[in-house]
This record gives C-alpha cells, structure tokens and sequence, in this order.
C-alpha cells in the first residue's frame, strides 16, 4: 500500500486525530482525502473533501460508499469514551451500548460497505484506529475498553476475510494522545500528528 496517489477515506475527521491523519495523507502525497464527519461544516483543513458521516447510520454510510467510489485507504477513526466502569456507576450499559455502536459496529458497517470498493480499485487497506485499551482494563475505562477490544478482534477478522482480495488490515493501538478526549487528564501523552504519521508509515511498511 503506497500513499503517494492513494484516495484515503477518514472517519471523524474533522478534529484530533482524524484532522492529522488527513494532514499526514495530504503531506504523504495522497491524490485526494475525503474527511467524513457527523458535521461536515466542521472539516475546515484545506485541500480535503468534506463528506457528512455518522458511522452508526447505514443510509449515511450507504451514501458515503456512493459519493467515495475510489478510495484506497480506509481509515476508521471514529471513537467514543462514555468514562464508565462496569459496576460503579448506574447507566454503564447504556454506556457501553453507545461505545458499542460507535467503535466496534461503526467499523464493522463502514468496512464492510468499502471492502467492493477497495476490491475494485485494485486491494487498498484498512487501518482501524484501536487503543492500548484494546488488551487492559482500567476502572474509569473499562466499557470503552470492551468496544475496543471487541474491534481488535474484528480487526483481525477482517483481516482474514479481506485477504483473498488483496485489502491489507491494520490496527493501530494509541495510548495518550492530546485530543479531546484526553483533555484533563495529567500523564504524558503522544502529539496526535506524530501518531498519525507513523501510523501511514506502518501501512506503507
């Protein structure tokens, strides 16, 4: 997978890391990068396409697939974090339903729609943007870390079935990085860019 004329397709890119993962393809040299977004008014990086997305609605993915026919890259960024733990606070499955829908069946569904997509335009790749919390748990985390857990296993699932055409999958596991997310929270944490770069580096390797 080489990025210089790649066509890479971002979800939740309009800030964090999706925004330096559009900024990382655009700097790597990719032909074009649609930036999808819930808000697509929010997508101001220059030189992307903006496209509206919510990965937890099957018209608006249905839609996307349709207006992105020749993307090489997808990169599911979107995520979640309600901050709950299992037993300590009293929504914690509607926390974790939530997280579900957006980290592990968000990917699964946008995968899926792009996968003849990436077929017919040659394999391409998926990169699906995990966490260390994918393989532990901490207390305040510890819904968010089921989700992501439940997408490294999809990822290698993916991986096996996309391998007959020639569609590469990848995982990325991100510990603190400085976004949104993160805000708050006083450790030692990763600029989003770098993460982003290398992240196209490991794709490209």
């Amino acid at each position: 997978m080489q990025l210089q004329n790649s066509v890479v397709f971002i979800t939740g890119a309009n800030r964090g890391l999706g925004l330096a993962f559009a900024q990382a393809a655009l700097a790597a040299g990719a032909r074009k990068v649609y930036a999808a977004a819930r808000d697509p008014s929010t997508v101001t990086l220059q030189g992307v396409v903006p496209v509206q997305l919510d990965v937890t609605d099957p018209a608006q993915i249905a839609a996307a697939v349709a207006a992105c026919p020749d993307v090489t890259l997808l990169v599911n960024n979107s995520g979640i974090s309600r901050g709950s733990s299992f037993l300590g606070t009293p929504d914690a499955m509607a926390a974790a339903r939530a997280e579900f829908e957006t980290n592990f069946f968000g990917p699964w569904a946008v995968a899926q729609a792009f996968a003849p997509v990436l077929k017919a335009n040659g394999g391409g790749a998926v990169l699906n943007v995990l966490s260390v919390l994918s393989c532990l748990t901490i207390p305040g985390a510890a819904t968010y870390s089921a989700s992501k857990a439940a997408a490294w296993s999809l990822s290698n699932g993916l991986r096996n079935e996309l391998r007959a055409q020639g569609t590469q999958v990848s995982s990325l596991h991100v510990a603190y990085m400085d976004t949104d997310m993160t805000r708050g929270l006083d450790a030692p944490k990763a600029a989003p860019l770098d993460v982003a770069r290398l992240a196209l580096q490991g794709v490209e390797a």
